[in-house]
């Protein structure tokens, strides 16, 4: 028996059965129709000898009309709200020929209705039900079939609106997903206590008590734009009973405008470090950037790919896109070609501590516009190889920065670091002599020499979060340095938001300073990651501490001890009020500190850094004998 039940449901019935089926339907109807007008007494003579006629014409313009709209023609298993909708105009146009013809035959040729108004209206509403409710038991009977509500997984969809009745809907239709739907949360009082398509929408306080009570599976966030505080909060109750999180991504990457459940992916930790949308001053940076010729150094990286991104909605009249990482500079001249379309943009290889090379390229490219975000960052790395940060983070920049004021470019923007605030190791030494060089050659040009500094950016090349997740695939161990580590996080596109927004409000010479909001302890980020990815510390995967590198600081800093702030009129951008240098002396004391390069000393490189910034003492590495 099961095998034949199992064999009915493998193949479509053929598409003129089905027809058949619904004429069954409209000749029952019709039947109905008639008993119910007449409560079920004798039909009059008058009435049962058009009978004959009656059924023909019925039949007839529902044959037509059904073969004409091709209803029939829909697996009844798969039956939408878009296949009621047409079975609902078909019936409702076909009742209304039939009495239209009524009004004809009284009019013109018998002086009577040869079916009563009545029966039509009957027989509308009665084929109506029966035409949709059977395809919907049909479908009903085949997913509960395939999915035996015992083997079914228990759902909350968080978010009761039109998303929400979306995702719950494409659950139901996905005959792959055996998931059941238990109840809908959102916090309109409205809709509170009410049912939607079945399911009762209950207040936020009741997840945890769902979650305990019905065995819950997975909470399902349908909402689109909820804050990241929220989320947070959702996420927490639900890791707290080993409950999975999944997301419904945005209306715009539905494929062909609808919804699957393979489209819904797990929250990841990038979501919860997320901010509430920053506002930034369209109409002003517009007014800087529109028809500017832009250069972006370092422009493969993260801030610079993203720079050259949000630079593009501004209409520049033409960006170009310098770095010297050939393969990442080809995938951003590949993404632009795809997406950025009507942008006037090229790509051009070139090292910044080349002197004669970006001599050439703002000869040639004469741009007005510089973002200055070509550097090295790791940490370690530089803490081992001085000579490299100087060349790079120094030298480089100087020759950018001397370039723009030669060629009389506009706005210089320097993207820093937060690491540049009582630099502990050479990384955040050099970026502060950059720093200290921008803003006193700002004293001397009319370039206006700005300055960002900020945090760890989410998902950037080589940050802690890709790591955490690579580690995670591979078993761990998740590695941290110490335990009571702690960064600033700040997402992507963000980050270059601000950078583009301090650009334009500048009047050169400041350090701009971005609002990081609280620092987020590193250990308690990978244990969220590992629930997240459904795992458990110290069943599944270990967490290890390694011991803090050359030169990293526990806590990092936006503002050194002696410096001060000023707001501006953006809430999330500060200017710091830091020392100033003459460019005289600082120019001398540079171009030796460059020369030292080609000694190779590290020491001596390491110890002149430390001369111009006093500020500067190192932090568990060999260089800590030097203070």
């Amino acid at each position: 028996m099961y095998r034949l039940f199992k064999l009915f449901w493998s193949y479509n019935l053929p598409r003129w059965s089905i027809l058949i089926i619904d004429l069954i339907i409209c000749v029952f109807s019709l039947t109905l129709a008639f008993f119910l007008r007449f409560n079920f007494k004798d039909i009059p003579a008058e009435d049962l000898k058009n009978l004959p006629y009656d059924y023909t014409l019925l039949l007839v313009i529902r044959a037509f009309s059904f073969a004409f709209s091709k209803t029939y023609k829909g697996v009844v298993r798969y039956t939408s709200s878009r296949d009621a909708s047409r079975i609902f105009l078909v019936v409702i146009s076909g009742s209304i020929l039939v009495f239209a013809i009524n009004l004809v035959t009284l009019h013109l040729l018998l002086g009577y209705y040869i079916i009563p108004t009545a029966v039509i209206i009957i027989d509308c509403l009665v084929t109506l039900f029966l035409m949709i409710s059977s395809r919907l038991a049909v479908k009903a009977i085949y997913f509960e079939s395939r999915n035996p509500g015992k083997e079914k997984m228990n759902v909350i969809i968080y978010g009761a609106g039109e998303a929400g009745i979306i995702t719950k809907r494409t659950l139901d239709r996905d005959a792959a997903i055996k998931y059941k739907v238990v109840g809908f949360i959102d916090d309109d009082k409205d809709k509170l206590d009410r049912s939607f398509e079945g399911i009762f929408v209950y207040g936020p306080e009741k997840l945890p008590e769902l979650i305990r009570e019905s065995e819950i599976e997975f909470v399902i966030i349908s909402i689109q734009n909820l804050s990241a505080f929220k989320k947070n909060e959702i996420t927490d109750v639900c890791l707290s009973n080993n409950v999975r999180v999944l997301n419904v991504p945005p209306v715009t990457k539905w494929i062909n405008g609808e919804l699957s459940f393979n489209q819904m992916r797990s929250v990841n930790i990038e979501d919860l470090l997320e901010r509430d949308p920053i506002k930034i001053d369209n109409n002003n940076i517009s007014a800087r950037l529109k028809n500017k010729i832009i250069l972006i150094t370092g422009a493969a990286g993260s801030i610079g790919s993203e720079l050259a991104r949000q630079c593009s909605r501004f209409k520049p009249a033409k960006i170009y896109l310098l770095d010297q990482a050939e393969s990442p500079l080809h995938d951003l001249e590949l993404e632009f070609s795809d997406k950025f379309k009507d942008i006037k943009y090229e790509v051009v290889i070139a090292d910044v501590r080349n002197s004669n090379r970006m001599t050439n390229v703002f000869s040639t490219f004469k741009p007005q516009i510089v973002f200055h975000a070509a550097a090295y960052k790791h940490v370690p790395m530089m803490e081992n190889n001085p000579s490299e940060s100087i060349l790079t983070n120094v030298l480089g920049t100087k020759n950018t920065a001397d370039l723009a004021k030669e060629n009389k470019v506009e706005r210089f923007v320097f993207v820093s670091t937060d690491k540049a605030v009582n630099p502990t190791n050479v990384m955040g030494a050099s970026k502060r002599i950059a720093e200290i060089y921008i803003q006193s050659l700002g004293k001397k040009t009319g370039t206006k020499f700005i300055t960002t500094r900020f945090g760890n950016v989410l998902g950037s090349n080589g940050s802690v979060i890709p790591r955490f997740k690579k580690q995670i695939e591979s078993g761990g161990p998740i590695t941290i340095t110490h335990p009571e580590i702690t960064r600033f996080f700040m997402t992507i596109p963000e980050a270059s938001q601000l950078v583009i927004e301090a650009a334009s409000m500048g009047q050169g010479g400041e350090i701009f300073l971005f609002n990081m909001g609280k620092s987020v302890k590193i250990v308690d980020l990978a244990r969220k990651m590992i629930m997240l990815s459904g795992l458990k510390e110290g069943k599944d995967i270990n967490i290890s501490y390694t011991g803090l590198r050359p030169g990293e600081k526990l806590f990092e800093e936006l503002l050194a001890d002696a410096e001060n702030t000023l707001p501006t009129h953006h809430p999330q951008i500060l200017i710091g009020k830091v020392r100033e240098y003459e460019y005289e002396e600082v120019n001398i004391i540079i171009e030796e500190l460059i020369k030292a390069f080609n000694t190779q000393n590290n020491e001596n490189i390491v110890q002149r850094m430390k001369d111009l910034v006093p500020e500067y003492i190192s932090n568990n590495s060999v260089f800590q004998k030097l203070d």
